[in-house]
C-alpha cells in the first residue's frame, strides 16, 4: 500500500511540473520573445496508517531555471518570423494525403480528430482539451488572441501516432490575401511506444517552415497521458509555418529593338524590382541566351536609382550569369544592360532568351526568385538568306572517271583554299564544307603539300577536270559540289 501511494504521489507531481512549465498562459514580453523563467516544485502530503495515526508533511522546494520556454502549440509567422498585424480569416487543416496521387502531395480527406473540451466535465468520456483549440477542431480557424497560435491532438488509440502515417497541413490564408495557401507533409517516423513521437515535417511549396529557413525539419513530440480515459494519449503537435509573400521580387526583361538580322547588335536590360519592405542581396541572375547570340562582356553595365553599382559576368555555354554585391533597398530597382551581337547561325535558333533572378531576405537569409522573364527577338535573313552551301571530297580515283566510286576511299587532311583566302581542311573521310557562301562564281584550289604520296588523278572523261582548281557556280540559297580526285605518285602494276 505505501508503495502504491508513493507511485501516486510521483507521478502527480511531474505531471504538475510539465503542466506548470508548458502552460501558454505564462506572461511574455510585448514582443513576443520567450524568455527564460524559474519553475519552483513543491509538495505537500497527509495520509493515516492502519492504527489512525496521521501524518504531514511538505517536500523540500526545488527550484530550477528553465532557461527558454518552448512553446508546445504551432504558430503562423509572417516571413521575418514576426507576428501578423490581423489572423481574421486564416485558417489551418489537417489532411490524410489522396491514396490515388503517387506523389503524396495532394489533399484526400480531412483527419477525424478527437473531439475535446475544456473546461473538463467530469465523467462524460470526452477529453480535456488544450488551448486555443480546445475542442480539436479540424480545419482550425486562427485568432488574434493568441496571435496566430493553433493546435491539433493526435488520438493514438486511433493509430493517428503510428509509425508510417502520413498527413498534410494546410494552412489557407483569408480571401484576397497577399499569401498563398501553404502545404506542409508531416511524417511519423518513430514510436517508442512509450511517450515519445518522432516526426518529419517538409515543406511541399518549397516556402520555409521554420525561424531558421528549413524546409524539412525532423522533431519529437510528448505523449499527453489524460487521465479520464484510460489508454488515451493525445500528442501535442509542434510547428511553427512562416508565410512569405509570393511576389517578392520581380523581374522584366527588355530589348532595345524587336527584330534584327546577322552582324547586327542588341542590347538587352534586365530590371529587379524589390517588392517588399525588406532589403534584399546576394542577387544572381541567369540569362538564358538563344542560338547564335555572341555575348559581349565589356558591354556590361548596372545602376540603382542612376548610381552605378559593380557587375560580374560569366558565360557556361549559352547562360550567362549575372552577380552584384549590391543590396536592393524597397522600391528600388537594379538595372542590368548587356550587348549581344548576333551570328549567321542565329537565323536557325528561337530568337527568344530568358532570364531567372535569384537573392536573399536580409532579415532572415530566406531565398527569393522571379522569371522566367522572356523577350522574343524576330530575325530577318538579310544577306544570309541568299548564301548557299560548297560541299566536296578529295578522294582516290582509281578508274579516273572523276568519280567516287566504291572501294575508293576518301584523303583526310587535304587542305582546299578558296579564292578569298578561306582555307578547308577534308575529315577523316575526305569530306569538306563551307557553308553561308555568297552566290556567284567560286574557285578552290587543292594544296597538293598536304598530300605528299599524291598527285592529280588524269580524268579520261572531262578534260577540264585535269586541273588542281575547280570553278563551281553557286545559286543564291544553294548548294554546289566541289570534287577532287587524286592518285598515289608511284602505281601499282594494274592487273588484267
Amino acid at each position: 500500500m505505501c508503495k502504491s501511494w508513493f507511485q501516486r504521489l510521483t507521478a502527480t507531481v511531474l505531471v504538475a511540473s510539465v503542466l506548470h512549465s508548458s502552460l501558454p498562459g505564462i506572461a511574455q514580453p510585448a514582443d513576443n520573445r520567450v524568455v527564460p523563467s524559474t519553475i519552483t516544485n513543491q509538495a505537500t502530503y497527509t495520509y493515516t496508517d492502519s492504527t489512525n495515526n496521521t501524518f504531514q508533511g511538505t517536500t523540500s522546494q526545488i527550484q530550477a531555471n528553465s532557461g527558454p520556454l518552448i512553446d508546445p502549440l504551432g504558430r503562423i509567422l509572417g516571413c521575418g518570423s514576426e507576428v501578423l498585424p490581423d489572423y481574421t480569416g486564416f485558417s489551418v487543416g489537417l489532411y490524410e494525403p489522396n491514396s490515388n496521387d503517387p506523389t503524396g502531395t495532394e489533399l484526400g480527406n480531412l483527419v477525424p480528430l478527437t473531439r475535446t473540451e475544456l473546461p473538463d466535465i467530469p465523467n462524460n468520456k470526452v477529453p480535456s482539451g488544450k488551448a486555443p483549440n480546445i475542442e480539436n477542431a479540424n480545419p482550425y480557424f486562427i485568432s488574434n488572441n493568441p496571435a496566430g497560435v493553433y493546435n491539433f491532438l493526435f488520438d493514438s488509440n486511433k493509430g493517428q501516432t503510428n509509425v508510417g502515417r502520413t498527413y498534410i497541413l494546410v494552412v489557407n490564408p483569408p480571401p484576397n490575401s497577399i499569401y498563398r495557401q501553404r502545404r506542409i507533409k508531416i511524417e511519423i517516423v518513430g514510436n517508442t511506444g512509450g511517450n515519445i513521437v518522432q516526426y518529419v515535417a517538409t515543406s511541399l511549396d518549397g516556402q520555409p517552415i521554420n525561424r531558421t529557413g528549413d524546409t524539412r525539419v525532423e522533431d519529437t513530440a510528448v505523449l499527453i497521458e489524460n487521465a479520464e480515459l484510460q489508454g488515451l494519449d493525445l500528442l501535442a503537435f509542434n510547428l511553427t509555418t512562416n508565410l512569405c509573400q509570393p511576389n517578392q521580387v520581380q523581374i522584366v526583361k527588355t530589348g532595345d529593338r524587336a527584330t534584327a538580322e546577322p552582324g547586327d547588335t542588341v542590347i538587352y536590360r534586365i530590371s529587379v524590382r524589390n517588392l517588399i519592405d525588406v532589403n534584399l542581396n546576394n542577387v544572381v541572375v541567369s540569362d538564358n541566351l538563344p542560338l547564335g547570340f555572341n555575348f559581349l562582356p565589356n558591354s556590361v553595365r548596372g545602376e540603382i536609382d542612376g548610381q552605378p553599382v559593380t557587375i560580374t559576368s560569366e558565360r557556361n555555354g549559352t547562360t550567362v550569369t549575372f552577380r552584384t554585391d549590391a543590396t536592393i533597398q524597397p522600391e528600388r530597382v537594379l538595372n542590368i544592360a548587356y550587348a549581344t551581337q548576333l551570328t549567321p547561325d542565329s537565323v536557325r535558333g528561337t530568337g527568344r532568351n530568358s532570364a531567372i533572378v535569384n537573392l536573399q531576405r536580409v532579415d532572415n537569409g530566406f531565398s527569393a526568385k522571379d522569371g522566367p522573364a522572356t523577350h522574343q527577338l524576330k530575325i530577318r535573313p538579310g544577306i544570309v538568306s541568299d548564301c548557299g552551301t560548297i560541299i566536296g571530297r578529295v578522294f582516290v580515283d582509281k578508274n579516273f572517271d572523276g568519280e567516287q566510286q566504291p572501294g575508293e576511299p576518301g584523303v583526310p587532311n587535304a587542305v582546299i583554299f578558296m579564292q578569298d583566302g578561306n582555307r578547308i581542311t577534308t575529315d577523316p573521310k575526305g569530306l569538306f564544307s563551307l557553308a553561308n557562301v555568297l552566290p556567284g562564281s567560286h574557285t578552290g584550289v587543292l594544296d597538293f603539300s598536304s598530300l605528299p604520296g599524291y598527285t592529280l588523278a588524269p580524268n579520261k572523261k572531262f578534260r577540264e577536270r585535269n586541273s588542281q582548281s575547280r570553278l563551281v557556280r553557286l545559286q543564291p540559297g544553294g548548294m554546289v559540289r566541289m570534287n577532287f580526285a587524286v592518285t598515289r605518285t608511284f602505281q601499282e602494276e594494274v592487273k588484267k
